[in-house]
């Protein structure tokens, strides 16, 4: 795991404050059984978690990071939470009917992944990999000067590591099928400190050292104003089943 993944393991809480969940109409489209056995892979503080197990019978998490385990665990009692990495999951092989990804195939995308995912899914089983992308500016739009600190410091993700790259692709279709693309709207709402928690959950900011980290975080905070926030998202699906 490189630093950049790492550094969400003291950012935990910050993610569960302000990170989004996901558009529920991409997880009608898949149209799965509600006695379905589904697998939360990175599962990071349950974002996408809580909303599988209020759909399916049995729901197993698996996250590599002792941190966000323990948020995990606390908010998702409900599901079934295991310490685990995308190219060792520790499941039985064909062991659920559906593998979800939730806002991290960016991390792991690699040819070993992919045949690990495929190990544990049952024959024809689905894989479900989603992202949420920006679809407009906060409304009201925040300070120009945020943007620029931000920029100023912020460390830049490599190719790889950038949803927008398409670079987490490569590995497929592989064991699987060619992918079927949707997109569905998910606007939130969030208030001042929402957009703070959710900035300091940022890989580009956590990483840093941690005097530069609280100077940023510290900064950007004296640039947003107290109000309540409209945000434009996007969750992007990606589905396709075992070949």
């Amino acid at each position: 795991m490189n630093d950049l993944a790492r550094s969400f393991e003291r950012t935990a809480e910050a993610y569960e404050r302000g990170r989004p969940g996901y558009a529920e109409a991409a997880l009608d489209a898949l149209d799965l059984p509600p006695d379905a056995v589904v697998l939360d892979l990175a599962a990071g503080t349950g974002k996408l978690t809580r909303q599988l197990v209020a759909r399916f019978a049995r729901v197993i998490a698996v996250e590599p990071l002792d941190g966000m385990r323990v948020v995990l665990e606390r908010v998702v009692p409900e599901a079934e939470a295991l310490k685990g990495s995308a190219d060792a999951i520790p499941l039985e092989d064909e062991s659920v009917d559906a593998a979800f990804v939730g806002e991290a195939f960016h991390w792991f995308g690699n040819d070993a992944a992919v045949r690990e995912i495929a190990r544990v899914i049952r024959p024809r089983g689905v894989l479900a990999i989603l992202f949420n992308q920006v679809d407009g500016d906060f409304e009201p739009a925040l300070p120009a000067a945020f943007w620029d600190a931000y920029h100023a410091l912020a460390i830049e993700k490599p190719p790889e590591q950038r949803v927008s790259t398409g670079l987490w692709r490569t590995p497929f279709p592989g064991p699987f099928e060619p992918f079927t693309e949707v997109s569905y709207p998910n606007p939130v709402e969030i208030d001042r400190d929402g957009i703070l928690a959710q900035v300091a959950s940022w890989s580009m900011i956590a990483a840093l050292p941690e005097p530069d980290r609280m100077r940023l975080l510290a900064e950007l905070g004296e640039l947003v104003p107290d109000e309540r926030y409209q945000h434009g998202l996007r969750t992007e699906l990606y589905w396709t089943r075992l070949s």
